[in-house]
């Protein structure tokens, strides 16, 4: 009994070492626990006469779910739990006085989302932008205490943003109990990892009874068993078996295995965030709420465009209606939006200070201002795409403080830009523009040899290649050729390039914020001197060899990720129409298999961090 007392008492406290993560079997007993209760308190559930739920009843409910959330967040986040208090207590209050006064709106608006933005940058920027002052003014100043970054910060700070933009502009109505609303700011399930909730779709949600049918039971069964294999057979295995290893130290391995451990991280990355995601869904299902879609096979994607349409898409459309659309969207850029650009890369040219880059800065910048004095016709074009860059470039900040996330979040940008010039291009131009680059590229690499301009020289020539048989493919008279064969290489390419941007994006990670920066570029700059250098493709063979299992379920990771969106539809309908017997079955056999991959130190989110 006194060990029985002992686990259930270190299921409520805080272990640093040890933060409640979803793959954990203390959370699932703890869940089970809060199941249980959840179902007598909405067992006596009254609806009223216009479908939503009895007050009483909900404030109970939904006060329940918060304060179990608030001890969820606790349990990975220590004391900074306040932390979340307090933001909470801001929302409410600010979104309480919008909606009572009629003057003054704009302006608790405005210290609504100031007041937010200045906790998240002093959490999560502090460092960054001493290291920016730092270098700009030659100074050596530190901050004298150590600044830990909470976890799940910009997710429920953009929820509270989210919240109290829609509040101003009417969207929707103020949430009048702190209860309701604290439970909209800490549901649990996606606190920490997102999916981000958009009030005007959430906050709906709060006054509804609880429902869950017998189909819905078993589709919110599968999405948690889904994402716990993603998680611990899929991203756990490929992490802790070779792309860890390669990324500690790429110095080490061939160029092949720093390529394959690029190509593995995409995997991982997806397998690891997606499955957060799958098992967020499921869990709030279970207690009949619904989190939005944040994954459509994203890399089916046939352009950078289209992948940012599917991947992490509650951020995307975050983006787009708060920070895209404001700056101008499609409409124009203004001020603001050549301000935020001009000031980023005058940041990083001083932040970097290398002569090459600092005229390609410049070079940028003054083909801007040629553009807005002599070019007036395209002066709505060139907004949109101003637009288009600065949202990715702060997207990619939002990710980590350094500049390996801007860097990551500028190609994307650039790969968006370059996508809408080439689309409208013709076939022959299509093949020319390829043809001529792979050469210019050839030429560049004569003159001055580096593992940078070889690895350019080189994608430049497969892109080459590729581009004059997919358009070549085009003309024929065969479906499998002149449109499976297009569509299977734009989504090959698009992959290829997406890896490549997260070289930056994985060499940001798991870093204390004070060296970031330089041990990140440093890794980025490693592994492209690896993957740039002499191929000995004798060793192949070897490598795959001795990483068997790892490229095995790289290529069936990557294969039911490809299957047809209608068959996945149907296996997860299939599955939820088990009888329950059989369900249970399935999920004992799952649990013991998954026993079987969990490594002696859970692996955490990987978007824990952001």
């Amino acid at each position: 009994m006194r060990e029985l007392g002992q686990y259930i008492l270190s299921l409520f406290s805080f272990n640093s070492d040890q933060p409640l993560l979803f793959t954990q079997i203390h959370f699932w007993v703890l869940f089970l626990f809060v199941y249980i209760v959840f179902g007598l308190i909405v067992a006596r559930q009254r609806p009223q006469a216009d479908g939503s739920l009895e007050p009483r009843r909900r404030v109970l409910r939904n006060g329940y779910l918060f304060a179990f959330s608030l001890l969820f967040y606790y349990k990975t986040s220590g004391l900074f739990v306040l932390l979340l208090v307090g933001s909470t207590l801001l929302g409410w209050l600010l979104g309480i006085g919008m909606d009572s006064f009629r003057r003054g709106r704009k302006a608790l608006c405005t210290i609504g989302i100031v007041l937010n933005l200045a906790v998240l940058c002093f959490f999560k920027y502090a460092y960054f932008f001493l290291d920016i002052f730092n270098a700009t003014f030659h100074t050596e100043y530190s901050i004298a205490v150590k600044i830990l970054l909470p976890v799940g910060i910009s997710f429920f700070t953009f929820q509270n943003i989210s919240y109290i933009v829609d509040v101003y502009k009417r969207k929707i109505a103020h949430v009048g109990n702190i209860l309701d609303f604290g439970f909209y700011t800490a549901f649990f399930p996606q606190l920490v990892a997102g999916p981000i909730l958009r009030a005007d779709q959430f906050v709906p949600q709060l006054y509804k009874p609880f429902f869950l049918s017998r189909r819905q039971f078993g589709i919110a069964v599968f999405w948690i068993c889904n994402g716990l294999i993603k998680k611990l057979i899929l991203s756990d295995y490929l992490a802790v078996s070779f792309v860890d290893r390669v990324f500690e130290n790429p110095l080490l391995y061939t160029p092949f295995e720093n390529f394959s451990a690029l190509m593995l991280y995409s995997l991982q990355v997806y397998a690891d965030f997606s499955g957060y995601t799958d098992i967020a869904i499921g869990v709030a299902m279970l207690m009949g709420f619904y989190l939005p879609v944040n994954f459509n096979s994203p890399y089916k994607a046939q352009n950078p465009t289209d992948f940012w349409r599917r991947w992490h898409m509650s951020l995307s459309r975050w983006l787009r209606d708060y920070l895209y659309i404001p700056l101008g969207g499609n409409r124009s850029a203004g001020i603001l939006s050549y301000f935020l650009l001009f000031l980023i890369l005058a940041i990083a040219a001083f932040r970097i200070q290398h002569p090459w880059f600092t005229a390609a800065v410049v070079a940028v910048v003054a083909l801007i201002l040629l553009l807005l004095l002599f070019r007036k016709s395209h002066r709505k074009t060139l907004g949109t795409n101003i637009n288009n860059m600065d949202t990715m470039l702060l997207g990619g900040l939002w990710h980590g403080a350094s500049f390996n996330f801007i860097t990551w979040g500028g190609l994307n940008g650039l790969g968006i830009l370059v996508y809408k010039w080439w689309k409208p291009l013709s076939t022959p131009i299509r093949i020319a523009t390829a043809v001529s680059l792979a050469l210019a590229l050839s030429l560049a690499r004569h003159l001055a040899e580096s593992p940078l301009l070889n690895l350019l020289w080189f994608i430049s020539l497969v892109a080459a290649a590729g581009i004059t048989l997919t358009e070549l493919a085009k003309k024929s008279q065969f479906s499998i050729f002149n449109f499976q064969l297009p569509r299977a290489w734009n989504i090959l390419f698009t992959f290829v390039f997406i890896s490549f941007t997260r070289l930056f994006f994985r060499s940001g990670s798991n870093l204390d914020p004070a060296e970031a920066n330089e041990v990140a570029w440093q890794t980025a700059s490693q592994m492209v001197c690896q993957i740039g250098s002499e191929w000995n493709l004798a060793q192949v063979p070897a490598i795959v060899g001795s990483y068997w299992q790892v490229f095995l379920l790289f290529a069936l990771g990557m294969l039911i990720h490809w299957l047809p969106s209608r068959f996945k539809r149907r296996y997860r309908l299939w599955f939820s129409r088990m009888p329950l017997w059989l369900m249970a079955a399935f999920v004992v056999i799952m649990a013991l298999t998954l026993y079987q991959f969990v490594t002696a130190d859970l692996q955490p989110f990987i978007y824990f961090q952001f």
